[in-house]
């Protein structure tokens, strides 16, 4: 395997023209022979740069609507020749085989036609078949064949070809070939994927996944993990597609949590009023609503002040002034939000620390969107979580029944609850959260930390009583015994949600009503592990 090889003749077939003609003039004004098909051809033309044909080339014009171009042994064999075996070569010579040594192809755009609601046979056309032809060829053949598929590595490539008298390193070609695979692999899986949903099969025998790189982290979870950011093309509204304005880079856990917080805030809409949620460790530290922002930041802030300190918030309204300066109040590490305006910019320009991200929106709660989880040997797949409960949803099932107040709690409370780590208890209290117990191995140890957490907070705000007397409480799945129940009432909980469907219903419910509860049953659960 040869390291430096000569750049003497390139194909280039594109849909995505940007940087096309720049491209096209740096490799005429190295001496390189273009060739090129259909649009791409006619663009450099239409530069004034002298390109070949294909069709010339092969001899055959393109037909059947463009379909068959590029698949002809003069094309390939013109790629896949190994230089180095006199077999090869003799074959190019005895058929008229030109070397080809550059190919730029960057196919048909698939992902986007489908991205727009496109129809299906529009879809089925713009899916590429001479083009990953042409670039697997180039990236097996490595060894004397440049392939380039993305835009960015124009640039490098021009350079490389300075750098070495008009020849690409083995270095260069064997990444760019890496990138390419890459690039077919992740377009087949777009294909598939389209094609499992079209024909209406959820569990396809074979699924693949891809990804495009964003960063490298310096670290995981723990300092001894390595890490890297990959997005997935989805442009869902969230840390991914976020701009982000000041502070150093996102860390692995930033992201995470920083994702967990704006799905959450999500779940309640801008036109009911501002909400905010504060995020530890993917997990509400507080949520609220309020009339202004400022008012929900105070109120999802004194849930659990001792929490938030180092935590993530989430707006779903764009950021104000006097939100800004209340959160910089303590170290936080991210704020994500909508839009921010120009004075609460100003006001986080002094906290170099602190990350502020805005996206163009909020992500749907409601769309149906793919999850996927590694295990040892394997990925579990699943739809997210996008269940929604409303009003008439609910079932009561106590002699009393909430009032419209504590409903509008319960149901805002079954919103966080979604969100919290499985076993999750949430008391809310005038669309406040006033104590959030997440992911312990019991419902009954979740509602005592709940609580617990409630008790601290009333002692150190100075109040008569925790806010949890008089609350809301919600439960992510049914109770399996009344003890859980029993503790959120000690707590003062008036009114409770929870899915239900427990063999222990009937003694559940009996609690409630003996405690003077009202308890209603959602019959959908919301399980997050």
């Amino acid at each position: 395997m040869t390291d430096l090889a000569p750049l003497r003749r390139a194909l280039l077939s594109v849909s995505d023209k940007t940087g096309l003609i720049d491209l096209g003039k740096a490799l005429a004004a190295r001496g390189v022979q273009l060739l090129s098909t259909g649009g791409t051809a006619k663009a450099l033309r239409d530069a004034g740069l002298d390109v070949t044909d294909v069709a010339e080339v092969t001899g055959f014009p393109e037909m059947m609507d463009g379909r068959v171009k590029t698949l002809h042994p003069v094309v390939h064999g013109g790629i896949l020749a190994r230089r180095d075996l006199d077999s090869h070569t003799d074959a190019m010579a005895e058929h008229g085989i030109g070397g080809i040594d550059l190919v730029v192809v960057n196919l048909y755009p698939f992902e986007e036609t489908v991205a727009i609601g496109a129809d299906a046979e529009t879809c089925l056309e713009n899916i590429d078949i001479g083009g990953p032809a042409m670039i697997r060829s180039a990236a097996k053949n490595h060894a004397f064949v440049c392939v380039v598929t993305d835009v960015e590595d124009y640039a490098p490539l021009l350079a490389e070809l300075d750098a070495h008298d008009g020849h690409t390193t083995l270095a260069l070609r064997q990444r760019l070939a890496q990138t390419a695979y890459a690039r077919t692999a992740a377009y087949d899986t777009a294909v598939s994927t389209w094609m499992a949903a079209a024909i209406g099969d959820a569990t396809p025998r074979r699924r693949s996944f891809s990804g495009t790189f964003r960063q490298v982290m310096r670290y995981g979870e723990n300092s001894h993990q390595a890490a890297a950011f990959y997005t997935d093309g989805t442009h869902r509204p969230g840390v991914a597609t976020a701009v982000q304005h000041q502070g150093k880079e996102l860390s692995y856990n930033n992201i995470n949590d920083t994702d967990a917080a704006f799905e959450l805030v999500a779940e309640f809409d801008p036109a009911d009023g501002p909400a905010v949620a504060i995020i530890k460790h993917a997990n509400p530290c507080g949520v609220a609503r309020g009339a202004t922002l400022h008012e929900a930041y105070r109120s999802a802030f004194d849930c659990d002040r001792t929490s938030a300190f180092g935590g993530i918030v989430a707006l779903n309204q764009p950021l104000d002034e006097a939100t800004a300066l209340a959160i910089t109040e303590i170290f936080t590490e991210v704020v994500i939000a909508p839009g921010a305006s120009d004075a609460a910019k100003a006001v986080f320009a002094a906290k170099k620390n602190l990350r502020l991200l805005t996206t163009d929106g909020l992500p749907d709660v409601k769309a149906p969107i793919t999850t996927y989880r590694q295990v040892a040997g394997g990925m579990l797949v699943q739809d997210k979580d996008t269940g929604y409960v409303g009003m008439d949803d609910l079932k009561v099932v106590t002699r009393k029944a909430p009032s419209p107040e504590q409903m509008d709690d319960l149901l805002f409370a079954w919103k966080v609850a979604k969100h919290v780590k499985s076993n999750a208890i949430v008391y809310v209290k005038d669309k406040a959260t006033v104590g959030v117990g997440a992911g312990q191995m019991s419902r009954l140890d979740s509602a005592l930390i709940a609580a617990k957490k409630a008790e601290r907070m009333a002692e150190a705000m100075g109040l008569p009583a925790p806010l949890t007397k008089g609350s809301a409480v919600a439960s992510d799945a049914f109770f399996p015994f009344a003890d859980g129940l029993m503790e959120a009432a000690a707590a003062g909980a008036t009114c409770v949600i929870q899915p239900g469907g427990s063999m222990r219903d009937d003694e559940v419910i009996a609690a409630a009503d003996e405690a003077g509860i009202a308890m209603v049953f959602t019959g959908m659960r919301h399980f997050r592990h």
